[in-house]
């Protein structure tokens, strides 16, 4: 099973969503092929409906707990009460750029 297939199962475990978005950008990231180390993932659920932005991602944090200690680096969340997703159109933005910069980029200078 993949690490994504893992994280998918996690998370419809503890939340219980009624979306869920489990996306591997390792590629845009400076780590060896096939390392399964940086992910996005768009979680919609009732769940998050009482709690504020931090609080939902320790949430998503305490469930992937297992997969943070055995290689998983870093995670785009976007978590979304039904209602929000229903106002942003179900649609989720792009990741941010990778900080560290590629190693393309570094081999280019």
């Amino acid at each position: 099973m993949s690490r994504r297939e893992r994280i998918q199962e996690c998370l419809q475990s503890a939340l219980s969503p009624t979306h869920l978005e489990v996306t591997d950008e390792s590629h845009m990231h400076s780590v060896p092929a096939g390392a399964e180390s940086h992910f996005k993932v768009v979680a919609v659920s009732e769940s998050f409906s009482e709690h504020p932005l931090v609080a939902r991602h320790r949430l998503v944090n305490k469930a992937l707990k297992g997969e943070f200690e055995s290689g998983l680096h870093a995670l785009a969340l976007y978590t979304w009460t039904p209602q929000e997703w229903f106002e942003k159109r179900g649609i989720a933005p792009d990741s941010p750029q990778c900080m560290g910069g590629s190693k393309s980029d570094r081999d280019s200078h």
